[in-house]
């Protein structure tokens, strides 16, 4: 057993900076470096994008930069990497990977992919209830698209204990990916709930990478943190007993504090005393915090409960299509020229027959984040864009909000600033709702890869 080890945080999800891993990967000194790269939507995304392009290998769409910035200071330092970027189809991101070492001249490494997450073939007859609206899962059947459960870190510490020095998973739970190196290089056992509430609670902290030093933190005059364009990812150091310093590298920005390490922990937790996981229900109640250096928060003390019998599973579905677009007003009179553009859009909609479940009109710089909670005497913007939204149940109907939005450019109001479409204005709804289902309903396998 090691006295401690080292774990490194490299994404806190799918959109996330490459280069703080890659520096976490060449000056941390990591024993593991571990990437969290899905959010609920994710796969679900991912199935709606298989569906309409059959050459999606189905993972993580910057697997190859990832694996390309951090590959070869792992490989020289001997840094383990542990990711859930293998989404819908972990086995295709392990042969990536497996592609990316042979290419960097890495022969003979392990790399170990983990599946069993995806049961969109049986969840209807696996689960009974959704839990957002109580209603049972049979009424998702028409529209179901995907649904993965949440695995825990067993499999993960099995990969690791038969030698894989990568190992890339499905949908696990995000803690569990951090506390996966802990089980297996301290030897924990799958119910020690003391340790593994500790090390969850670890994980947690490292789930989102640079939330903890000070990203989604900073607030100009009061809470500043140094150079929020450098922000480091954290770094875990962490003994048998699962007590941890908190740490980045030297000469990054941002920093780790008590209040950086606070905000974390309660950061989406809805009972800080049961803050359920696959591997253990924990309880930060319990919680000990100290600042023992410069950037360095000494945690300990997180409690641990046995976890539940069942697992928590997000399923995916089609909930029809969204057209949006926007254009600009600016200078004296901005808003004036909004509302009646908005009265325009309003009427136009009406002759064009819009078949919506919901419409938006949205004055941003005013009214656009609280809605109709935006105080009456707000004062007036000197610069407007106006975002137009529907949703509707079919694309032709979603199609509509951009063509009426064009015909603004010569038949709207005076000073309309225009932008060319770039992009595509209709994207499909996919709705995420959640449910329950038996542990044991659903069995995890790993699957071996070598380069």
């Amino acid at each position: 057993m090691k006295k401690s080890i080292r774990i490194g945080a490299g994404a806190a999800w799918w959109g996330d900076r490459v280069e703080p891993a890659q520096l976490n990967a060449e000056r941390g000194e990591l024993d593991y470096l571990c990437f969290e790269t899905m959010a609920e939507a994710t796969v679900s995304a991912a199935q709606v994008r298989a569906r309409r392009d059959p050459s999606f290998e189905g993972y993580d769409t910057y697997l190859d930069d990832r694996m390309q910035a951090v590959l070869p200071a792992c490989m020289k330092n001997g840094t383990r990497i542990v990711s859930n970027q293998g989404w819908i189809n972990p086995d295709a991101a392990a042969r990536r990977i497996v592609h990316w070492l042979q290419k960097l001249g890495h022969k003979g490494v392990k790399v170990a992919s983990v599946n069993g997450s995806l049961i969109t073939d049986r969840v209807l007859s696996l689960t009974q209830k959704i839990m957002e609206n109580g209603q049972p899962t049979s009424t998702l059947a028409p529209n179901l698209i995907s649904a993965e459960a949440y695995l825990g870190a067993e499999p993960i510490a099995q990969a690791l204990a038969a030698g894989a020095q990568i190992v890339v998973t499905g949908r696990v739970a995000d803690p569990s990916i951090f506390m996966a190196p802990m089980m297996h290089e301290f030897g924990w056992s799958p119910t020690d709930w003391a340790k593994l509430g500790q090390g969850t609670g670890i994980g947690h902290l490292m789930e989102c990478g640079a939330q903890v030093t000070g990203g989604y933190f900073s607030d100009p005059g009061f809470k500043d943190v140094p150079e929020p364009w450098n922000f480091g990812f954290p770094i875990a150091e962490v003994q048998p007993d699962g007590t941890t310093v908190l740490s980045k590298v030297a000469g990054t920005g941002g920093d780790i504090n008590l209040r950086t390490v606070k905000e974390q922990m309660l950061y989406e937790v809805h009972d800080p005393a049961n803050y359920l996981t696959p591997d253990v229900v924990v309880d930060f109640t319990s919680a000990k915090l100290e600042q023992v250096g410069p950037g360095r928060v000494k945690v300990w003390g997180i409690g641990g409960k046995p976890r539940t019998p069942t697992l928590k599973v997000s399923i995916g579905c089609t909930e029809g299509f969204i057209g949006e677009d926007m254009f600009f007003y600016a200078g004296p009179g901005a808003l004036r020229r909004a509302e009646l553009a908005k009265r325009v859009l309003t009427e136009r909609f009406r002759i064009v027959g819009l078949g919506a479940e919901e419409v938006r009109i949205d004055f941003l710089g005013l009214n656009a984040i609280h809605g109709a909670a935006t105080p009456p005497d707000a004062p007036e913007p000197y610069e407007i864009a106006v975002r137009v939204a529907a949703r509707t149940r079919t694309r032709e109907q979603a199609n509509k909000v951009g063509r009426e939005v064009d015909g603004m450019a010569v038949s709207g109001i005076g000073h309309t600033g225009k932008r060319v479409p770039h992009a595509d204005r209709v994207r499909e709804v996919i709705g995420v709702w959640s449910s329950l289902v038996p542990r044991e309903a659903v069995p995890a396998s790993v699957s071996y890869f070598e380069s």
